[in-house]
């Protein structure tokens, strides 16, 4: 993932960039993003406890955070997208469709 590198203001301005584009072409298009979803409610404490180590270790080293859907669901929407998909399944990652 790319979008966990950054904060929420950067990473918003990444997507606002990312819509602009899209829209500029005049045709339809989307934003994929392959990155973690962090699931709040996980029944599984060593998932949950790799996911907070992540989140941790973002903060840490390049003043990111790994995001759960909510959070994630904020930046799309303030950035002016109008839908999003999130697939789980990669493991940690998750394909994220991102729409204007």
């Amino acid at each position: 993932g790319v979008l966990h590198d950054w904060n929420d203001e950067e990473c918003l301005n990444i997507l606002k960039k990312c819509k602009e584009a899209i829209e500029s072409k005049g045709k339809e298009g989307k934003v994929i993003i392959i990155d973690a979803v962090v699931e709040n409610e996980k029944e599984d404490k060593e998932s949950f406890a790799a996911q907070l180590f992540y989140d941790l270790e973002m903060m840490v080293l390049v003043n990111g955070k790994e995001r759960n859907e909510k959070e994630w669901s904020k930046l799309f929407f303030s950035a002016g997208f109008s839908n999003y998909k999130i697939t789980h399944g990669l493991g940690f990652k998750s394909l994220i469709e991102v729409f204007p």
